[in-house]
């Protein structure tokens, strides 16, 4: 540990609020890795929706603390109790847990991964939290098949710029939901079947758009991170026996849902958790695995909406929930 600083540059938040309590510090102490934990410089870290949740409040979480879900890096210590990893220093890595807007990171072995060579730092982090999110969301909370009607909302998104590609590969007929004329472009050219732009006089009726296009049955499942301003729109398109997915509250969480409301079409739903589908090392590596194929292979295309300096994390916060951002937003460090 002789040649690591003792402080870093992180962003701390040491109570609940807007992008002002993100706070830029240059003396943060650097952690030692623990039982278990590898010690991570990291040089990209990503920022997701869910970072807004916990900075609001929305998601509990003890303060002070350091935000972030991922970032790419390189392991510069071990911990005790890491040998089954095979990791080394100097080994190039991504990870999933906590603490990404921050120099250094002491991250669960368990939860970091491998990259391989031929994946760019930014390509990596921009697709790892949200890509292994979709693939999740299309392989287990649904399995999504070949000639399924899907709809996805906020399809130009982190998560919906991937997620277009990902039903698309699995030959679904996608109707995606986007704000504005240049987040519809950008959703075509992804191959969605049908967008629909929802801040448009016409787009405002989107339920009735999307049950026209279905010839009125519906679509066979939602994918729907928007939440408060679209659930009940989500619960009328679905077709019988169908499903609707939540994944994110973008506009608030949804109410209490009255279970007699799924009754009339006998409609299931579900409020997945991506880390309840890789709880275990093997599950990590073998979603983590799939999603280096698609990138490798040229199946998943990333979009990086711009790359922040540290420092600049108020500014990226508030970018993000203007909702005005196509795919994902970066932090360098």
């Amino acid at each position: 540990m002789s040649t690591i600083p003792k402080t870093q540059r992180a962003i701390v938040v040491e109570k609940t609020g807007g992008p002002e309590v993100l706070e830029y510090r240059t003396d943060h102490p650097v952690p030692e890795p623990k039982a278990g934990e590898v010690l991570v410089k990291n040089t990209v870290a990503g920022i997701n929706y869910i970072d807004t949740y916990f900075r609001t409040g929305l998601y509990p979480s003890p303060k002070p603390e350091v935000l972030g879900r991922e970032a790419v890096g390189t392991i510069v210590a071990l911990g005790p109790d890491t040998e089954k990893f095979d990791f080394k220093v100097g080994d190039r890595v991504i990870w999933i847990s906590n603490h990404g807007y921050a120099e250094y990171t002491a991250v669960l072995a368990d939860k970091t991964i491998k990259l391989p060579d031929g994946i760019p730092a930014e390509d990596a982090t921009a697709s790892f939290l949200s890509g292994l999110t979709v693939l999740s969301l299309a392989k287990e909370t649904y399995e999504v098949k070949k000639g399924d009607w899907v709809l996805l909302h906020a399809a130009a998104g982190g998560a919906g710029f991937l997620m277009t590609q990902l039903l698309k590969h699995l030959g679904a007929h996608v109707i995606g939901t986007a704000g504005g004329p240049e987040k519809v472009k950008l959703v075509k050219e992804l191959g969605a079947d049908h967008v629909i732009d929802y801040r448009s006089e016409e787009g405002k009726n989107w339920q009735k758009i999307v049950m026209d296009i279905t010839g009125g049955k519906g679509v066979d499942v939602v994918y729907d991170s928007v939440g408060k301003d679209t659930w009940e729109g989500s619960l009328a398109v679905v077709k019988k026996k169908g499903m609707v997915v939540w994944f994110g509250n973008s506009s608030g969480p949804v109410p209490p849902l009255p279970l007699n409301l799924l009754s009339p079409k006998c409609v299931k739903v579900a409020r997945p958790q991506l880390f309840g589908y890789i709880s275990t090392r093997e599950e990590l590596q073998a979603y983590s695995d799939e999603l280096f194929g698609l990138l490798l292979s040229g199946t998943l295309k990333v979009l990086v909406h711009k790359l922040y300096p540290l420092e600049s994390i108020q500014e990226a916060h508030v970018d993000l929930e203007s909702r005005k951002t196509m795919g994902k937003l970066l932090i360098k460090l």
